[in-house]
């Protein structure tokens, strides 16, 4: 199995790589604030990259060209979706939010921050927070793990039960020694071979195909075999469709992973740059991977006697393109891109999750005069609790990424996506408005497919319109209905406010 096979050589090369940057990292790490945050000391390239590739995981390079593998460009709008909402999230949440939480007790955390922008005198709100991270955390991270599984399935011929420990150690390794450095850094080398891999691969399936004419005529011949336009944007599919992809965008305002690349940077004025740098990256990527799954569906169709993969597993699509169309050695990068995207996202998901038991459950109520040694250690054991829940979820084999992702994506962008947006906007509210939009928002996620009967055209509504719509109109209603604000409390906004314009 591990003969010196260039592919399997470059493979291991790569995480070896990663490991290393761990330990280098691991020497920085001194105290909570570096395990959590890396010592609020990114700079505009790295806070860039490291937000970019905590992103785009590996329903990048599996799940998104293997819908478009099987639909066609309609699934183009989640891409159109993600990148609006990535756009407004740099523009009006990323400066704001690395200010609020300095002026904010400094807050590491998301919970954190809201219990202490909210000015609360019990920790309900951070324990609700903390829970809500945990729950779709551990969901998310299940979604790193079968993307990193049935990428050394097909890498290894290993069974799946097999390649699920592989793709997980070999993420957790790093994320347990480095913390947030060792993320953030890695981050920006995966981020580097994501996008070279995303431009790579559709250019080559381009020029095997035989250029742009010969690439028409197949997929005229296609689109007649299978009686499908795979061009057309908005044919097969409804307004509510449409809407449901679309709606993706709106996740990104209560991505905690996302959030805390924002609370981590130098200053708010290096975000600005960081946008430029982020947004750049982050739509060619896009295109990229819509590119890969649908130059790669006409190049499957025109050689089906190599397509048994991925009519199975269309998530496959991209391995089997590095694998068919490039030297052994370049296919290694190529596939390692793949990993790069798991092990990114998974990366930060586990040490988010880690640091909301370590700095909001355990130092908030078990031991609040913990020692920072303690604080750091305890949290690379979380990595490690978390990243077997996660295992354990992903032990279906036939769990697909996409469907994990997109789950977990509402989930967070409903229960916070509203209540960091009106806690940076609305002096107004309230501790209250804040509780009532995080749960009305994790409830209505959890419930929607539930409720509502499989032949309700609500039914295939994508769960966070209903969800992220309510949980704001909970938050104004308790808002309102709850005592003002302290004045203390509005003061400290204010500042916050001030400050952020300062910056600019």
């Amino acid at each position: 199995m591990f003969g010196l096979d260039p592919t399997i050589a470059t493979f291991t090369i790569y995480i070896l790589g990663m490991l290393l940057i761990g330990f280098i990292a691991y020497r920085y790490t001194n105290n909570l604030s570096d395990y959590i945050l890396g010592g609020r000391r990114l700079g505009s390239f790295v806070t860039a990259m490291s937000a970019g590739a905590s992103d785009m995981s590996g329903w990048l390079l599996m799940g998104l060209p293997g819908a478009v593998y099987m639909a066609g460009l309609v699934e183009g709008w989640i891409a159109i979706g993600l990148t609006i909402g990535a756009y407004f999230n740099w523009l009006f949440v990323a400066g704001r939010l690395r200010v609020y939480t300095e002026f904010n007790n400094n807050a590491l955390t998301l919970p954190e921050y809201f219990h202490h922008r909210f000015g609360t005198s019990h920790n309900l709100l951070k324990i609700v927070s903390a829970t809500i991270i945990l729950v779709f955390f551990t969901i998310y991270c299940a979604s790193g793990v079968v993307a990193g599984a049935k990428l050394f399935q097909n890498l290894f011929s290993i069974e799946y039960s097999t390649a699920l420990w592989y793709g997980a150690i070999a993420t957790i390794a790093y994320t347990f020694i480095g913390g947030f450095l060792a993320v953030s850094w890695t981050d920006t080398i995966q981020a580097t071979l994501m996008i070279f891999a995303l431009i790579l691969t559709p250019m080559f399936v381009l020029i095997s195909i035989g250029g742009v004419d010969q690439m028409s005529v197949v997929l005229q011949q296609a689109e007649s075999a299978m009686q499908k336009d795979f061009t057309d944007m908005f044919k097969g599919t409804t307004f509510i469709g449409l809407l449901s992809l679309a709606a993706w965008g709106l996740g990104y305002f209560g991505q905690p992973h996302i959030l805390a690349r924002f609370m981590a940077a130098h200053s708010a004025k290096s975000l600005t740059r960081a946008r430029k740098i982020s947004m750049t990256w982050m739509v060619l990527c896009l295109a990229g991977a819509i590119g890969i799954g649908f130059f790669g569906m006409v190049y499957f169709y025109a050689n089906p006697q190599i397509a048994s993969v991925t009519r199975s597993e269309p998530e496959q699509v991209f391995i089997e393109l590095s694998k068919l169309l490039f030297n052994p050695w370049l296919a290694g990068i190529l596939l390692s891109a793949i990993l790069a995207a798991v092990m990114s996202t998974l990366s930060c998901q586990l040490l988010i999750s880690s640091s909301a038991i370590t700095e909001d459950f355990y130092k908030g109520f078990i031991r609040p005069k913990a020692s920072e040694q303690e604080l750091v250690w305890l949290g690379r054991v979380m990595v490690l609790v978390i990243a077997a829940i996660a295992i354990w979820i992903a032990q279906d084999e036939n769990s697909k990424v996409l469907k994990l992702v997109e789950f977990a994506w509402a989930g967070f962008g409903s229960a916070f996506g509203p209540v960091v947006l009106f806690s940076l906007f609305w002096k107004r509210m309230t501790s209250a408005g804040a509780m009532a939009g995080m749960l009305t928002g994790a409830i209505v996620v959890f419930g929607w497919k539930k409720w509502l009967p499989e032949d309700s055209a609500l039914h295939n509504v994508y769960e966070m319109i209903p969800a992220f719509g309510l949980a704001a109109v909970a938050v104004v209603v308790a808002s309102l209905l709850s005592k003002k604000p302290e004045a203390q409390i509005v003061e400290t906004f204010e500042q916050a406010e001030q400050a952020y314009k300062n910056a600019l």
